[in-house]
């Protein structure tokens, strides 16, 4: 009897190690449903191109923000592609990031990616281009209508009132695009003669190829406003090809931008400061994370580049 009792006192020993061992798991599983209980935070980033050095160099500044202040950084490229910026906001939120940081390729267009994270309860920052729609916590960005403005008063200082200008606009739709053109055309319908306003996109190549068509629509063009550095220096070499004088003003003081003005080849460009954007983002980001307040615009301060 003694040998049957041990025997019997061993299954329900077993039993109850079974039981414990089949448990765990599950609990596991929910505690890491729990998202950022233990205080590590990861933070999503999809950015609208990288084959651009300006934003290359807001995501440097957003990396050297996130190690300093120990956030995981996942960094997408939505190289330019509207439907491809959804689809990584997807994998982003997939993934169970805990805040997520969008730099619009196109402020309507992303509204679908803000409302995917929106009904995930994750919090939305957007990026140096604002969101027509969804609910976004906050905005990192230059104030680029009054960068338009300082770029339009140097332009009328360079080539004089009522002097024939040209205007290369960026991104249709893009709120940096919007805004700069806005402060731009504040002092240049008062001021210049703005014979022409193209898109030529944000892009260098495109910023060539359509200044040259303008240069040969208009013999007396003296000033050229462009809505971004890229599209400025794609100006600047049609208009030395073709050897005539064209002052032109970019946007964004990326580093091929300044080393021209030091050149004395563009006249000036407003500087939006990318590194502080970015790390201006992934702080808003951690500040939001640990409880604190965050404003709804975080603006990063503007300087204009002439020599």
């Amino acid at each position: 009897m003694k040998k049957l009792g041990l025997l019997m006192a061993l299954a329900v020993l077993s039993l109850l190690v079974i039981a414990c061992t089949t448990e765990s798991p599950v609990n596991d599983a929910s505690n890491n449903a729990a998202g950022n209980d233990d205080g590590d935070f990861t933070v999503g980033f999809s950015i609208s191109t990288l084959n651009n050095p300006f934003f290359v160099t807001l995501q440097e500044g957003a990396e050297e923000k996130a190690a300093e202040l120990g956030i995981k950084l996942n960094v997408v490229d939505a190289q330019d592609d509207n439907s491809k910026q959804v689809n990584d906001v997807e994998d982003l939120i997939q993934q169970g990031v805990d805040v997520i940081l969008i730099n619009p390729t196109d402020s309507s267009a992303v509204v679908s990616a803000v409302e995917l994270a929106n009904a995930e309860n994750i919090p939305v920052i957007t990026v140096d281009r604002g969101a027509d729609g969804g609910e976004v916590v906050a905005h990192i960005a230059s104030d680029n209508i009054a960068g338009g403005e300082m770029a339009g008063e140097l332009l009328v200082e360079l080539v004089g009132e009522g002097a024939e200008v040209a205007e290369l606009e960026g991104i249709p739709g893009s709120s940096a695009a919007r805004e700069r053109g806005e402060g731009f055309n504040n002092i240049a319908t008062e001021s210049l003669d703005v014979v022409t306003s193209q898109t030529a996109n944000f892009d260098r190549a495109e910023g060539l190829s359509v200044m040259e068509n303008i240069l040969q629509g208009n013999p007396n063009i003296e000033g050229v406003f462009a809505h971004n550095d890229e599209m400025a220096l794609g100006a600047l070499e049609a208009i030395e090809a073709s050897g005539r004088e064209v002052v032109v003003i970019g946007f964004d003081a990326t580093d091929d931008a300044v080393t021209a003005v030091e050149n004395g080849r563009l006249a000036g460009t407003v500087a939006q400061q990318p590194i502080m954007i970015g790390e201006s983002a992934v702080q808003a980001a951690f500040d939001l994370l640990s409880g604190e307040n965050v404003d709804d615009f975080i603006p990063v301060d503007l300087e204009l580049v002439t020599e």
